[in-house]
């Protein structure tokens, strides 16, 4: 057979094919339908297993998970600023270094706190000395009233002799009186007498004003000794009060000497470096900062319609944009801030002006990190991170106290 013959075979074989198949049409025109319905029906089917599937996960599973990615690594850093002025002689670390809690810091020049320092003790061996003369003004006082009381005694006995001289002048004047008048006592004898007896009346006001001497005596030295007892009543050397506030100075002084030497609070990571040697700096300047990453936290900025279930204690499970989600870290609820990131602006929004429009606000959650995972995969401050919080469980102890 040619070709032409075999091409007229094949013509006729496809007209066959064709009339067969419009004839199938023809006798069955609802088969291409039905199947498009079954399809679609199918298709209806999955949609709504799916919609039910993804309706229980969200009830059973999802519902009970916060999440955000507004979180970011934080720390309670440390400033380190002098408490005395002076000039910085050492500056020991550098920036990014890793610290011990103790290590020095930055050294200060000592020469005007020690040379205050030694002021201090000289003025502390003053106070003591004078103190101890106070004790010993004490006893001398004492004894100076003693003195006084025997004085006393001395006086009025002089008083009494001179009473009594006094007394028997007055009667050797009487008797002599009476006497000159019958002619038995001489003119001299009479003038004796009355000699004697101014001099017994003198003598007796000298005894007198000795007597109101020595008890004016021994009234100053009780108030001498008062006024000196009243700087060492119920003290010692060591507890009166001037040598404690000499003490106290002392102690300051020491104080401030052992200021000269800044250490390191906290283990940490040392930051913002500004101290210089040689730099004047005055207390309260700061100098560098300690960033304690073995206690970071992180807070998260969680939307306020997310916190509805949120508690203290709840298990959170965080990743770190630095080691991706192969490293996994937990951690807790450790509390909430006290109002939302807007409240705290250095301009807070004032909603009560103009045109209002509604904003979801964020509320800072601080979450309390594992210290062994953290340990593990250390973190630096203001790392992103993305923490989930699952409000199903119940709230438990904090892993760390940060």
């Amino acid at each position: 057979m040619n070709q032409n013959n075999l091409r007229a075979v094949e013509a006729d074989a496809t007209t066959e094919e064709q009339l067969s198949s419009q004839s199938t049409s023809v006798n069955d025109p609802g088969g291409a339908a039905g199947k498009r319905k079954k399809m679609f029906a199918a298709l209806a089917a999955a949609v709504v297993l799916a919609g039910a599937g993804y309706g229980t996960y969200w009830h059973l599973v999802a519902s009970h998970y916060v999440s955000t990615e507004n979180a970011y690594v934080a720390a309670e850093t440390v400033q380190i600023t002098p408490a005395i002025s002076g000039t910085v002689n050492e500056v020991r670390v550098t920036d990014t270094q890793q610290v011990k809690k103790g290590d020095v810091l930055v050294v200060i020049d000592d020469t005007d706190a020690k040379l205050s320092l030694a002021q201090a003790q000289a003025e502390l061996a003053r106070a003591e000395r004078r103190v101890q003369g106070y004790l010993a003004t004490d006893q001398g006082l004492q004894a100076q009233i003693a003195a006084r009381e025997a004085d006393q005694k001395r006086a009025a006995a002089q008083l009494a002799s001179a009473q009594a001289d006094l007394a028997r002048a007055k009667l050797d004047l009487s008797r002599r009186e009476a006497l000159a008048k019958s002619g038995s006592v001489s003119g001299e004898e009479l003038s004796n007498a009355r000699t004697a007896m101014s001099t017994a009346e003198a003598n007796l006001r000298t005894a007198t004003a000795a007597v109101a001497q020595a008890d004016a005596n021994r009234a100053a030295a009780i108030g001498s000794l008062k006024a000196n007892a009243t700087l060492t009543a119920n003290t010692t050397v060591q507890t009166n009060p001037e040598v404690a506030a000499a003490r106290a100075r002392v102690e300051q002084a020491q104080v401030d000497l052992s200021r000269t030497v800044l250490r390191a609070p906290v283990d940490g990571v040392i930051a913002k470096r500004q101290a210089q040697v040689g730099q004047r700096v005055q207390p309260g300047a700061q100098l560098l900062a300690v960033v304690p990453i073995q206690e970071a936290h992180v807070d998260a900025n969680f939307k306020e319609v997310q916190l509805k279930d949120v508690a203290v204690g709840q298990p959170v499970e965080l990743e770190a944009d630095l080691y991706g989600n192969k490293v996994k870290y937990h951690g807790v609820v450790a509390g909430f801030a006290g109002g939302t990131g807007s409240a705290f602006a250095v301009i807070p929004s004032q909603n009560a002006t103009g045109n209002w429009l509604k904003v979801v606000q964020r509320v800072p959650v601080r979450i309390a990190l594992n210290p062994e995972e953290l340990k593990a995969h250390p973190l630096r401050v203001g790392l992103s991170m993305t923490a989930t919080i699952d409000t199903a469980a119940a709230p438990r102890q904090q892993v760390a106290s940060n």
